[in-house]
């Protein structure tokens, strides 16, 4: 071959590996877009990005004043208010702290950065707290530092009367009093045994090693105000159904360790239940509640009055299709109903306070299509309605019985603000003379004081920073200014975006937000990632600022995020929740209605690219998504799944699919519809998670291969239903990779840098 042929070829060659070169360069995303990801995770030490985004106060217990912590400048500030005039001042001073401990520890303390724990304000001017598990107590007033000698606790759980005149406690399953020096005992029962315990409960996380392993042990009474009666559930395991598990993950075990718990499914027979049963103290006498048995989903709940003679009891029965409230007279045993109420779907959210000072009771109910305010007179039944309008009751704040005021939070009420945001209001007794305490359009966490003279009230919306004020209760003035959220190293950073789109009706309004990466460019199109969770006990909206970093580090891969909440879901009116009623996957929809109008309305959404991720109920979202919706979500990461409601706790499918089980759980199941996926799927699940079990993955799994559909998996053997260290990152990662390859199109990277390494 002549030498200009040789040469001009080798030129080609050596032209084509740079082009390859080129071309691959530009097909594997930056590590500099992994570094942003990684600065927006939140538990990385360097996401203190947003100071004072949430601050909660500490009250003195006699409500003459509260301490906080100031995070601005990038400090830990320890700060104090006393009341009723003054304005934040340093609780103590902190350098000086900061010296004294230093030398008492030997080890150099920061005073900016003082570690302290369990930290309590005295009424004698004196803080305790814990620093690197040492207890110290700190005179304010000529800031001496002594060692506290730590309180021996008791080995046997026990349980004090309100004036400690008893001591209550479990042994070989039955209850028993003693006098506080261990002398006059006596059996309060003799008839527990292993399976059928007093005095006992029931714990979701309750591990049991091996095949015949033990319950771990739980103590717990309740005491009546003035100690003359006590009340202990008898739990029955005796025909308990379980649920296992194989730990894979010791590594000195070269064969699974066998977990189970108890943990009843929907519709099944075989529960945990728990009987109520009061004793007086006095006499040994037992007073047993003439109710039907509850599970352990469907308790009788208890409340003392204040003379301890009288019981109120709430029960619901299993499928929360009503609600029963009930009167019962411990002395002679009577059991008397006070309020009932039903619905063709659900009773959720069902709330009370008492009022025994007004002989009232407060509720809050949705029956009116809103959830409402209403009030009970306890001796003549008769209820009155002291709300009224389209807007969500969120919760009774503080009931005044001086002034026959109640403060409550409410959203939906004010033109113009979000629907999610709450706001405090006050109504009298009487439903008169309704007020609006705190006006600004925005999300308002509040906390009262102990005697409900004072608020401190964190207030924000997604994109407004969060400002932190002490109000007067009474007429919501603002008396001190107490902290404001500030960014950090967030130069190019913007809040997310609401908006606002229609449902799948094209009538309903729905909500959701974006967020774009900090290096968005508008003439770019980006692909879609939803972050779903759907519930429908709950919202995903983002009210508030301490939310508004939630999902950056997603962006920064070259995404838009969305999080959307479509019918079904709580906080709007009856029938918008109820929409997903034994319908828990149709508010997707909603969702892929959502997300088209977003591609219409901006040009730099790609709605030909979508994916969608979530953890538990949101994997079930995700994995629902790409089989219901296979045409529109490509891809999906659903880690922790719910995939069938059937195999899920009983508590929520059977208040949200209804009981008994009927066809509408087959045909919400995604195992059933595993033959529809034509996209990318990853199916991931924590191997030791007590909460949702992997079953329902498994058998996912099982579902895609007998449809000869290919899809991913990841088991993380170690992991519960959290995926935490070394487990959680890896996750991070493979999720993080798995749409930068299917969705956006590129080459993942696995060498991604932690701010620790």
């Amino acid at each position: 071959m002549p030498r200009f042929a040789i040469f001009l070829r080798c030129a080609w060659i050596l032209m084509a590996l740079l082009l390859h070169r080129s071309a691959s360069a530009q097909d594997t995303i930056s590590r500099d877009a992994y570094d942003r990801a990684v600065a927006f995770l939140p538990g990385n030490t360097n996401y203190q990005k947003i100071a004072n985004a949430y601050v909660p106060v500490n009250w003195y217990p006699d409500s003459t004043g509260l301490w906080f912590i100031d995070r601005a400048g990038g400090a830990k500030r320890y700060r104090g208010l006393t009341l009723p005039d003054g304005q934040p001042q340093p609780l103590f001073d902190h350098a000086a702290l900061a010296s004294i401990l230093s030398d008492s520890l030997r080890e150099v303390m920061k005073a900016e950065d003082l570690p302290l724990e369990d930290l309590q304000h005295h009424t004698d001017g004196t803080l305790t707290f814990t620093v690197k598990a040492r207890s110290f107590r700190f005179d304010l007033n000529n800031e001496v530092l002594t060692p506290e000698k730590r309180t021996e606790t008791e080995r046997q759980a026990v349980s004090y009367a309100p004036d400690s005149s008893w001591v209550a406690y479990a042994e070989n399953h039955n209850l028993y009093l003693r006098r506080p020096d261990s002398t006059g005992q006596r059996a309060l029962t003799s008839d527990g045994v292993r399976e059928y315990e007093y005095a006992s409960w029931y714990g979701w996380d309750d591990i049991i090693e091996g095949e015949n392993g033990d319950r771990p042990e739980h103590f717990g009474v309740r005491w009546s105000p003035d100690g003359k009666w006590l009340l202990a559930n008898r739990v029955d395991l005796r025909s308990a159904g379980k649920m296992h598990l194989l730990d894979w993950s010791v590594d000195t075990l070269y064969r699974p360790r066998l977990l189970s718990y108890y943990r009843g499914s929907p519709g099944d027979t075989g529960m945990v239940y728990l009987e109520p049963v009061f004793f007086n103290t006095e006499t040994g006498e037992r007073v047993n509640v003439d109710l039907p048995r509850g599970t352990h989903i469907n308790t009788v709940n208890a409340q003392w009055s204040e003379n301890g003679n009288k019981v109120y009891l709430q029960w619901q029965p299993r499928g929360f299709k009503s609600v029963e409230l009930y009167t019962l007279d411990l002395p002679t045993g009577k059991l008397d109903t006070l309020y009932t109420e039903s619905s063709p779907t659900n009773v959720d959210n069902f709330t009370f306070e008492l009022s025994e000072g007004s002989n009232r009771l407060f509720f809050l109910s949705e029956k009116s299509g809103w959830r409402q305010l209403y009030s009970l007179d306890l001796t003549t039944g008769q209820e009155e309605r002291l709300t009224r309008g389209d807007f969500y009751v969120d919760a009774i704040g503080r009931v005044d019985e001086e002034t026959r005021t109640i403060y409550f939070a409410a959203s939906g009420r004010e033109r113009g603000n979000n629907p999610y945001a709450q706001q405090l209001y006050r109504i009298g007794f009487d439903g008169r003379d309704l007020q609006l305490l705190t006006p600004e359009p925005a999300h308002h966490r509040m906390t009262f004081s102990p005697d409900g003279q004072y608020i401190v009230d964190n207030y924000s919306s997604v994109t407004t920073p969060t400002r932190t004020v002490l109000r007067r209760a009474s007429s919501g003035e603002v008396i001190a200014e107490l902290a404001t959220a500030e960014t950090h190293d967030l130069a190019n950073w913007s809040p997310p975006q609401p908006f606002t789109a229609l449902a799948g009706d094209g009538l309903t309004q729905i909500f959701g937000a974006i967020w774009k990466p900090t290096n968005f460019d508008s003439t770019q199109r980006y692909p879609v990632i939803e972050a779903s969770y759907t519930g429908p006990h709950t919202y995903v909206y983002p009210t508030d600022y301490s939310q508004a970093l939630s999902l950056q580090s997603f962006a920064e891969l070259g995404f838009v995020l969305v999080r959307i909440d479509g019918r079904g879901s709580p906080g709007r009116s009856k029938a918008f929740h109820d929409f997903s009623y034994k319908n828990l996957g149709g508010n997707l929809g909603d969702h892929v209605a959502a997300i088209r109008q977003l591609g219409r309305r901006y040009s730099w959404i790609d709605t030909t690219r979508v994916g969608i991720y979530g953890h538990s109920a949101g994997g079930y979202d995700a994995g629902h998504a790409v089989l219901a919706y296979p045409d529109f979500y490509q891809v999906a990461v659903a880690s922790s799944g719910d995939h069938d409601h059937r195999m899920e706790k009983a508590w929520w499918p059977e208040m949200y699919m209804g009981w008994p089980v009927d066809s509408a759980y087959h045909q919400q199941s995604n195992i059933t519809m595993a033959g529809n996926l034509k996209g990318k799927l990853l199916i991931t699940h924590g191997g030791i998670d007590e909460n949702v079990n992997p079953s329902a993955t498994f058998k996912l799994a099982e579902a895609l291969i007998q449809a000869d559909k290919p899809f991913d998996m990841l088991i993380l053997p170690s992991q519960r239903h959290g995926y935490t260290g070394q487990a959680g990152r890896y996750f991070t990662k493979v999720r993080w990779n798995y749409f930068v390859e299917h969705l956006l199109g590129k080459e993942p990277r696995w060498d991604i840098r932690w701010p620790d390494e």
